[in-house]
Parts: C-alpha cells; structure tokens; sequence
C-alpha cells in the first residue's frame, strides 16, 4: 500500500468511528438560543407590557435561569418573579408591573440542557400612546 493510500484509508476509518459513534459534523449539542421575546428586541411599543417573555430554541434549566429589566436609569424595574413556565420549558417571563414610557434593557442567563450557559440583553422602547 502506497503512503498516499494508507493516509487515505487511516482518515477514512476515523471518519467512519466518528459518525458511527454520533460525532458527525452538525451532531454538536445545540445551545438554547433565544428565538423570540415580546417585546421584541429593539422594538417601540406603545403599550407597556405586563411581562418580558423569552422563548428558546430549547428548554433550559429553571434554577439556573434569570431575567431582569432595567430602566435606562440603572434601576432594576420588574417584580423579582423570573420564572421558566411549567407547561413550555424553553420559555422565560418576568413580570413588569409599573413600565411608563422610555428604554428599558432585559438581561437573561440561562443555563441549556446541554449545559452550556447562555447570556445576553436587548433594548425596548415604550412610547407614551397617542392621545
């Protein structure tokens, strides 16, 4: 057998060991990536919502998952009652009882299944209604 041939065949047979354990390319564990939120990332509502909700790619840990709102002031402005819902396990709310109009900044971390931990913010805007 030629070097070339055996090079060949050597990487042939670790590639075919890889997949059959699992190990194919794509086959790396995914991260609960954050999919959707209302609101919505960078959006202007007119409305102040009642709750941030985040949904993921996949359901994450509850005692390890956090959200929090803050006014662009610094000031922590939810009620302190993050929580993963008991019948979608991939979603996150925080209630917001009191947002009047401005820019506010949810910060989450969430922990995957796959245990990786996930972590990021995004703006929204609440605009005062048309009268």
């Amino acid at each position: 057998m030629t070097r070339g041939r055996a090079i060949l065949f050597a990487a042939l047979a670790v590639a075919g060991a890889l997949s059959a354990g699992g190990f194919s390319p794509g086959a790396a564990p995914a991260h609960s990536l954050l999919v959707r939120s209302e609101p919505g990332r960078s959006a202007t509502v007119t409305r102040a919502p009642e709750r941030v909700r985040l949904w993921f790619s996949e359901r994450i840990e509850p005692a390890y998952a956090t959200l929090s709102v803050w006014s662009e002031a610094g000031t922590q402005v939810d009620a302190g009652d993050a929580a993963v819902d008991s019948n979608d396990p991939a979603i996150l709310s925080v209630s917001t009882p009191t947002l009047g109009p401005g820019r506010y900044t949810a910060r989450f971390r969430v922990l995957s299944v796959d245990g990786h931990v996930v972590e990021s913010s995004f703006a929204f805007t609440v605009k005062a209604a048309a009268r």
